[in-house]
């Protein structure tokens, strides 16, 4: 769980003309539903919301929702932004309790490059999945997916198996062992490797030739 308490406002209105009002006086409206308890309409300082946003732990984080003395875990689960000023619009968050399983989209990231054969050879790492979807629960999403590329040769493939999850997380992809992300040779060096091969075939044909003309001269 991260530690954003987010402080909101429960909003009488609702409809585009309470939206906008609330937008006038600096607020995010927002809806708050999930849980046995039906939606409700709220609202968020919109210097407050961006600040949290900014953290890169909103989105798809359980965070602390608070009304006055209550407090309440929820999961933003979508922010609606302004095409041209990026400014948040409005806020959908999801009523979770700590053991609740939810689904949500974790990044992927990759370390030790550096340690990688195939990546100092010129290869190319390329990335099938930038984020991988789990089922977790809400109190213990991960931050991110490690993925280790130590000893990685160009032809390997990184598969949700090669993947070590915390316990009690899995992918919401469960009837294929998924493609991660693979080891190509870079263009330049597939297009060199061929054109070596075809020298070298040259050379074997131009010395078959030479061979087959000298065993003619000999027999004349």
């Amino acid at each position: 769980m991260s530690d954003i308490v987010l402080p909101v406002e429960v909003r009488e209105g609702t409809g585009k003309g309470a939206a906008r009002a609330a937008r006038r006086e600096g607020l995010v409206p927002g809806v708050l539903y999930g849980g046995d308890r039906g939606a409700v309409s709220i609202a968020v300082k919109a210097n407050v919301l961006r600040k949290a946003i900014h953290t890169g732990k909103f989105l798809s984080h359980m965070v602390t929702l608070e009304h006055g003395k209550e407090k309440q875990p929820v999961i933003p689960k979508d922010v609606q932004f302004h095409p041209v000023t990026d400014e948040p619009l409005h806020i959908d968050l999801f009523r979770v309790e700590e053991d609740t399983v939810i689904d949500v989209e974790v990044t992927v990231h990759f370390i030790n490059e550096e340690k990688s054969p195939g990546l100092k050879r010129g290869g190319v790492l390329n990335v099938v999945r930038h984020a991988v979807e789990l089922s977790c629960p809400a109190g213990s999403i991960p931050e991110e997916i490690v993925i280790d590329l130590s000893g990685k040769e160009i032809g390997d493939s990184i598969h949700i198996s090669d993947v070590t999850l915390p316990e009690g997380v899995t992918p919401t992809i469960t009837d294929r062992d998924f493609t991660i992300a693979t080891l190509q040779g870079a263009r330049v060096m597939v297009e060199s490797e061929e054109g070596e091969a075809e020298e070298s075939e040259d050379a074997d044909e131009a010395e078959v030739e030479a061979a087959e003309g000298e065993e003619g001269e000999s027999e004349d």
